[in-house]
């Protein structure tokens, strides 16, 4: 019988598991992330400062989306791509890997199971995913990719969780530029929805693992963009806390992060680090076999990675009191956002069939993670 964990929010008695999976461990210890609420968000001050100060803390926070009326059309349009995404791998590998993105020189596409390095002994990855690029179903793209049938039968879910997912990522922004006493709608204007960038939408599937062999299925990192919408509902994701947040005297450890009914997990990239000079934090995480008897189940995620215009330069924003400014001598890198993520992305994607286990630890190596 699944057990429930019962909370109170204001005067709601809320469940915060998934009655029809496999619970999460109720042994197992979670990241201490800030429960946000995008209702509060839109009418209280100090749910805004509460953003900012998690958004500085962790760049890790839930973001409950329920009793808001664009939140439930996008809980809404999760619950379709969770429907979808069994439909979708039961397409097979080989139908999927004709869109590879490897072969496209890009990172819209399929990614196989297994074909990157995911740690420093040179294990190889145990999920594969799709990445949706926003530009190519919102008519953006001046030459579009080949996708499989399914999504173009998919399109109008597609293209409205694009916009709302974007509307929410508007939002997070929003609140981000008044705190970082920004000139008005300066970081809004470097993510317009209409304008060629990087925004995908990801759907990934990680299958049971061996019971004695479970271990990272995508290796530790931190996102490329700016503001990433995550969708989960078994657990696998884990954090790596900064020391700042640690005891005193205790090393960081690797945590899970419970996933909860009706709630978003938000967290900021390398973009909005590069922006406010390290002010606003991009953490590391990874994620590995779900645990427990979770650990049973495939598990599916929704990921919505926003992030800058391509022709956008990261780099500190000007027109700050707050942000740090840069030290005597030290130079921006001075990269595109396009440019950027293109690197990140394909730094581990040299993996190739019979390498040996010495060159793919140097490949990890190389890659700088």
């Amino acid at each position: 019988m699944t057990t429930e964990t019962i909370t109170k929010t204001s005067d709601r008695i809320e469940t915060l598991t998934f009655p029809s999976l496999t619970p999460f461990p109720a042994d197992i210890p979670t990241a201490p992330l800030h429960r946000l609420s995008l209702s509060a968000l839109r009418e209280n001050p100090a749910e805004s400062a509460r953003l900012f100060q998690a958004s500085k803390d962790l760049g890790f926070f839930y973001l409950d989306l329920r009793d808001d009326f664009e939140g439930e059309k996008i809980l809404t349009e999760a619950d379709e791509f969770f429907q979808l995404a069994p439909e979708f791998y039961r397409l097979g590998r080989e139908e999927l890997s004709r869109y590879d993105y490897k072969s496209r020189g890009s990172y819209m596409g399929y990614k196989g199971y297994g074909s990157a390095v995911v740690d420093e002994k040179g294990n190889i990855d145990r999920n594969e995913f799709y990445n949706i690029p926003k530009d190519d179903f919102l008519g953006i793209s001046e030459k579009p990719f080949d996708h499989p049938q399914l999504l173009y039968q998919k399109e109008n879910l597609i293209k409205s969780y694009m916009h709302n997912a974007h509307a929410l990522v508007l939002t997070i922004l929003s609140h981000l530029n008044t705190h970082l006493h920004l000139p008005p709608n300066t970081l809004q204007s470097l993510h317009e929805l209409n304008t060629p960038s990087g925004d995908q939408i990801r759907i990934v599937k990680s299958p049971p693992q061996p019971e004695l062999d479970q271990r990272t299925a995508l290796g530790k990192h931190t996102d490329f963009g700016s503001i990433t919408i995550l969708f989960n509902r078994l657990g696998g994701l884990q954090i790596l806390p900064p020391p700042s947040l640690v005891p005193a005297g205790q090393e960081p450890q690797w945590t899970y992060v419970k996933p909860l009914p009706g709630h978003c997990i938000v967290n900021l990239g390398d973009a909005m680090a590069k922006f406010t000079n390290g002010l606003l934090r991009s953490n590391i995480h990874r994620v590995v076999a779900p645990p427990g008897e979770q650990g049973k189940d495939t598990r599916y995620s929704l990921v919505c990675f926003a992030r800058p215009a391509d022709d956008v330069v990261l780099k500190r924003l000007d027109g700050s009191d707050i942000i740090p400014v840069l030290k005597e001598g030290e130079k921006d890198d001075e990269v595109s956002s396009k440019d950027w993520i293109l690197l990140q992305a394909m730094r581990l994607r040299g993996l190739k069939e019979g390498m040996s286990e010495e060159a793919r630890r140097k490949l990890w190596k190389d890659s700088g993670r």
